[in-house]
């Protein structure tokens, strides 16, 4: 391919952020890197703190060269080194004891990943695991990664979804973090609609699926049973469905939880709305538990991130596995080239637009 034919973002590396310093972030990122050449990894640069790389490096026994670079020079050094672009404090946590210098260091590594693809100096952001509790006793005020970046991305913010994509099966939960006794006041038909219009659209401009299949489940056992076990599923699922095929949009259900995660039944769909957490990352994680990948739908910049947490328990002792960051990569780059084609075929039409305005 020719360079005036590679897709734009071909030329920029991936910001990936360092995430909690005292997890497995650190141990992921370079054993990923190590392996670079056979796992043909996209290149990539950590934002994060240069000096706990190179200590981290030297605990796993991973030859590593850690080279502080500018973004623009992260693809060129990739094959030799690992381009770190330093942020935040240095970070005096050790594995698996996190400390004062962990929250400023993981929200700073954050901060500059997104800026640098907000400045077109990036691909795309992939997120290494926080520790919430950690963030929040530094004063953190999301309750996560997903909406921290929605923050980041504009005023009004816009509205995230987070999508767990695997080659078996993706879904997306409507809400996520709340307690299971909050669920169904929380769920509601406009929360479900919105939820399958990001999804829809994205899958479409950034997965290239023509006519995306949204499968959603029901809140209740056998999906309601028409009503006779609860109303939430004829009551606020059932009309969000019917509102999003009014919409043209190939939304089907409520169907049973308990019917839906099969074989045969996955070949019916692209993703499923689930109403909760569990319902729908329970079986994801069972059937691609190391290749499962977060990826936040609705965001102006692709994003994301191993589907894991911070596994303090094995920080620093080579026992962390880099699959799911391996795939989250790869995902980012292939999701990142498909925005720059994108846009790239949109100039034109812009340009036309704006001189007929």
């Amino acid at each position: 391919m020719s360079p005036s034919r590679v897709p734009p973002s071909s030329l920029s590396a991936l910001a990936l952020s360092l995430g909690e310093p005292a997890g497995i972030g650190p141990d992921i990122a370079l054993l990923a890197w190590e392996n670079r050449i056979e796992l043909d990894l996209p290149a990539f640069f950590i934002t994060g703190d240069p000096e706990l790389l190179t200590a981290r490096a030297a605990r796993l026994g991973v030859p590593a060269v850690i080279r502080e670079c500018v973004p623009e020079d992260a693809v060129r050094l990739f094959a030799d080194v690992v381009p770190v672009v330093p942020a935040g404090p240095r970070v005096t946590a050790e594995p698996g004891v996190p400390d004062t210098s962990s929250g400023p260091a993981a929200k700073a590594a954050i901060d500059t990943a997104v800026r640098l693809v907000q400045a077109g100096r990036a691909a795309a952001v992939v997120t290494n695991p926080i520790a919430k509790a950690v963030l929040y006793a530094d004063g953190f005020a999301f309750p996560g990664h997903t909406e921290y970046l929605a923050h980041l991305a504009g005023d009004p913010p816009p509205r995230p979804v987070m999508m767990i994509w695997s080659p078996e099966l993706a879904v997306i939960p409507a809400t996520i973090h709340i307690p299971v006794a909050d669920i169904s006041r929380r769920l509601t038909r406009e929360l479900l609609v919105e939820t399958g219009r990001i999804a829809a659209h994205d899958l479409r401009e950034r997965f290239g699926i023509a006519h995306p299949r949204l499968a959603f489940c029901g809140l209740n056992p056998h999906a309601g049973e028409q009503g006779t076990i609860g109303r939430e599923d004829e009551e606020i699922t059932r009309p969000a469905i019917e509102a999003l095929r009014h919409e043209g949009i190939d939304a089907r259900g409520p169907f049973p939880a308990d019917t839906l995660f099969h074989a045969k039944a996955r070949a019916g769909y692209d993703v499923v709305i689930g109403a909760y957490h569990d319902q729908v990352l329970a079986p994801v994680k069972t059937l691609a538990f190391d290749r499962a990948v977060n990826v936040t739908l609705g965001l102006p910049f692709v994003r994301t991130s191993p589907d894991h947490g911070t596994a303090f328990d094995i920080a620093g002792t080579g026992r962390a596995d880099p699959s799911s960051l391996v795939e989250a990569l790869r995902l980012a780059r292939r999701l990142a080239d498909v925005d720059a084609r994108n846009r790239a075929a949109a100039e034109p039409e812009l340009a036309i637009a704006g001189r007929l305005a």
